[in-house]
């Protein structure tokens, strides 16, 4: 029996990635995400490519933006390790034994090694979803292509939805003057609950 390898998924760039950062947008259709920790490298061929100094923040926004794109299935460690943050020691702990009850990451030898805006599921899905390639140290930008060619052939895509870290913003409540809780005087009204001030037509702030 033939297993059935699933579409490749179409993004495109006003829709991925969700989370801003520095870092190089490439194929979005790609199977590799290329982190380089300290080091500035020009990389080709990967869906995102970019630097990760830190333990904490850092590596959230490359678990958010991983998990948001079930094309990308391996990330591929390279460039100079920060020294005292250990970003790409952290991946690789994180990856591999996830995260406490504190939110602390497993065995990472970082600094500050916390995760305090992803859920669990989250983890549970980046550490499902991809393998890390660790070639922390390489700074040759032609290995690292040859690199990244080799693991996009080897790509499928991770067969279930998108994950979305993020969640949408509601809708700002549309409130009339003289609706709020909190008169401020001249036409102004406030609503407490929604922390939203207006004003009338001919009220003057």
């Amino acid at each position: 029996m033939t297993t059935q390898i699933p579409p490749r998924r179409k993004y495109f760039e006003e829709s991925w990635p969700p989370v801003r950062g520095e870092y190089a947008v490439g194929d979005p259709n790609a199977g590799v995400a290329v982190v380089t920790l300290a080091s500035q490298l020009r990389v080709r061929g990967a869906a995102i490519s970019g630097p990760c100094k830190t333990e904490n923040l850092g590596v959230e926004k490359i678990v958010a933006n991983v998990v948001s794109n079930c094309n990308i299935r391996f990330i591929l460690l390279c460039g100079a390790e920060s020294k005292g943050h250990l970003p790409g020691n952290t991946l690789l702990a994180l990856h591999r034994n996830g995260i406490d009850e504190q939110g602390r990451i497993v065995g990472s030898k970082g600094a500050i090694p916390f995760i305090q805006n992803l859920m669990p599921d989250a983890i549970m899905r980046f550490q499902e979803q991809v393998q890390l390639i660790d070639f922390i140290g390489l700074e040759d930008e032609a290995k690292i292509a040859e690199i990244v060619e080799i693991y996009n052939s080897r790509a499928e895509p991770y067969p279930m939805e998108p994950f979305q870290v993020l969640k949408k913003k509601a809708h700002a409540k549309v409130i009339l003057a003289g609706e709020g809780d909190l008169l401020l005087g001249c036409g102004v009204v406030m609503d407490t609950a929604a922390w939203l001030v207006v004003a009338d037509a001919a009220g003057e702030v």
